[in-house]
C-alpha cells in the first residue's frame, strides 16, 4: 500500500494523505472512462457546454472551503481568496467559443462534392495538474476536454491532494457522468505504466522539465500526444518611455504573488539606464512592505512556499549570487517570520549578471533579479539568453516598439505594460524548455481533438 501525503507548509503536519490506486484499479477506472466517452461524444454540443457550465457553478459553490484548503495545502494567504475569478473567465470564454472552435472546415458544397474537416475528440484524456495553481491549471484543459466530448482523468500534485475530488464532486453533482470524470491518486511509477502502455489518448502536464521528460520517456514509442508546460524564467524589460509606477507595481506584484510560486511570474527584470535608480528604489520600498506570515491570517500577504525544499532552492540561489557579487537590498530584520524552513522573505536582487543561477534557473520563489541595460538590443540579447520561453513583459507607451521587439523574443506570449495574466481568448504556449501545444483559445480545443477529413462525392450522371 502506497500513502501519499500533502505535508502542509503552514506547520509542517500531516494535512491529508489518500491510498494511491495500484495499475489494476487505475486501469479499471480509466476503462470505465473510455466506455462512458462515446455516449458523452454523442450528447448534443449545447447540452455539453450546459453541463460543464453547471458544473463550474457548482465548484464556485465550495469557494470558502477551497480557500482554507489552499492555505493549507500550498500555502496561499487566505486575503486573496481562491482561483474561481480566472476559473470563471477562462470556462465562460471557452464555452462561448466551442461552437466556432469545434464546428467542421468547410471547403466545398456543390453538386458534385462535399468536402469538410470535422474535429474528434480525442477519447480519454490525462490531467496531470500542479500544486501552485491548481484550479486554474487545471481548468484550462478540463473545461475544453469534457465539451469537446473527451473523457477526462485528473491527477493531482500531492500538494494539493484534495483538489481533483473537489473539482469531480462539483462537476459530477452537476450532472455528468461520474464514470466519464474521474480524480486518481497515483504514485510515479504507476503513472508512468500506464502511459507507456498506452492506456491515455492524450496527456496534458503541467511542472517542471524534468518532469516533462519523464512523461516522454514513458509516452516514447505510444504515439501519445503531450501537451507540456514545464519551466520558466519569465522577463519584464522596462523602457525608457515607460509608466515607471505602474512598471514596479506590476512587476513587482508578479515576481512576489503567491510567494514567487507562478509559471508566469517575472523572475528577472532589465531596466533601461535612465530609470534603473528609481525603479530599483521603489521596487525595494515595494518588496518591504509585504507581511510574511501564517496564510490563515488575514492581515498576511507572503504565506510560506509550498514545501521547506522550495525554500531551499532559493536560498541557495541568493546565497550564491550574493557570494558571487550581487547585493540583497530587502533587510532579513524586517522579516522575523523567515523561520528558514518554508516561510522565505522577498529579496530584490541588484549587480546580478547570467553567470548567476538566480539570473538563469527557475526560481520559483520570492525573489528578482533586476539588471541595467542601456539600449533594446541588449535587452533583447539577455531576455533571449535563458532556456525557457513563457512569456516577456515588456514597458513602453509604444505599442509597435513593442510588436517590433516581441517579434524576436523567444517566448509564448508577449505583454506590454502586464505581466502575470492569462488571456482565455489566446493561446497559452510555450518554446524551447518551457514546453510545447496550447491550452485555451480556439487552439486549445483543437489540440484536444483531432482532424477528420470527409471526401464525399456525390452521385452524378
Amino acid at each position: 500500500m502506497t500513502m501519499i501525503q500533502c505535508i502542509s507548509p503552514v506547520d509542517g503536519s500531516v494535512y491529508a494523505e489518500r491510498e494511491a490506486l495500484s495499475a489494476e484499479a487505475a486501469k479499471a477506472a480509466i476503462a470505465r472512462a473510455r466506455a462512458a466517452q462515446k455516449a458523452w461524444a454523442a450528447r448534443p454540443l449545447s447540452e455539453r457546454i450546459a453541463l460543464v457550465q453547471a458544473g463550474v457553478k457548482a465548484l464556485n459553490a465550495m469557494s470558502d472551503e477551497v480557500v482554507q484548503e489552499l492555505a493549507w495545502m500550498m500555502g496561499r494567504p487566505v486575503r486573496y481568496g481562491g482561483e474561481f475569478g480566472g476559473v470563471n473567465e477562462r470556462a465562460d470564454h471557452m464555452a462561448k467559443i466551442a461552437e466556432q472552435a469545434l464546428a467542421p472546415i468547410e471547403v466545398e458544397d456543390s453538386g458534385n462534392f462535399r468536402r469538410y474537416i470535422a474535429r474528434e475528440p480525442h477519447g480519454v484524456v490525462l490531467v496531470i495538474a500542479p500544486w501552485n495553481y491548481p484550479y486554474l491549471t487545471s481548468i484550462n484543459t478540463i473545461v475544453p476536454g469534457l465539451i469537446a466530448g473527451n473523457a477526462v482523468i485528473i491527477k493531482h500534485a500531492s500538494q494539493t491532494l484534495l483538489v481533483g475530488e473537489r473539482i469531480v464532486k462539483a462537476f459530477v453533482s452537476a450532472g455528468i457522468p461520474e464514470d466519464l470524470f474521474q480524480n486518481v491518486f497515483l504514485d510515479h511509477a504507476t503513472t508512468s505504466e500506464l502511459i507507456a502502455a498506452k492506456t491515455f489518448d492524450f496527456i496534458n502536464f503541467t511542472g517542471s522539465v524534468e518532469g516533462g521528460r519523464e512523461m516522454e520517456r514513458a509516452a516514447a514509442g505510444t504515439f501519445t500526444p503531450l501537451g507540456l508546460e514545464l519551466g520558466g524564467k519569465d522577463p519584464g524589460y522596462v523602457m525608457d518611455d515607460a509608466d515607471l509606477d505602474a512598471a514596479v507595481a506590476t512587476l513587482m506584484d508578479a515576481a512576489m504573488f503567491n510567494a514567487g510560486q507562478c509559471c508566469c511570474g517575472i523572475e528577472r527584470i532589465y531596466v533601461i539606464d535612465s530609470l534603473y535608480d528609481a525603479f530599483v528604489e521603489k521596487a525595494v520600498a515595494f518588496a518591504s512592505a509585504y507581511k510574511l506570515g501564517n496564510p490563515l491570517d488575514t492581515e498576511t500577504t507572503l504565506g510560506p512556499m509550498a514545501h521547506k525544499r522550495f525554500a531551499a532552492v532559493v536560498r541557495q540561489q541568493i546565497a550564491d549570487a550574493v557570494a558571487a557579487g550581487a547585493k540583497a537590498l530587502i533587510d532579513p530584520a524586517l522579516f522575523p517570520q523567515d523561520d528558514g524552513g518554508a516561510y522565505l522573505a522577498p529579496q530584490v536582487l541588484v549587480d546580478v549578471d547570467h553567470s548567476m543561477s538566480v539570473m538563469r534557473e527557475e526560481s520559483f520563489g520570492p525573489v528578482v533579479g533586476i539588471m541595467k541595460v542601456s539600449s533594446d538590443e541588449e535587452a533583447l540579447e539577455l531576455m533571449n539568453d535563458s532556456q525557457y520561453g513563457l512569456t516577456a513583459s515588456l514597458w513602453t507607451e509604444d505599442a509597435d516598439r513593442a510588436a517590433a521587439l516581441g517579434a524576436r523574443i523567444e517566448t509564448g506570449t508577449i505583454f506590454m505594460n502586464r505581466a502575470d495574466y492569462l488571456d482565455p481568448g489566446l493561446c497559452w504556449t510555450g518554446c524551447k524548455n518551457t514546453g510545447r501545444g496550447g491550452s485555451l483559445s480556439v487552439i486549445g480545443f483543437h489540440n484536444l481533438t483531432r482532424p477528420k477529413s470527409y471526401h464525399l462525392k456525390k452521385v452524378t450522371k
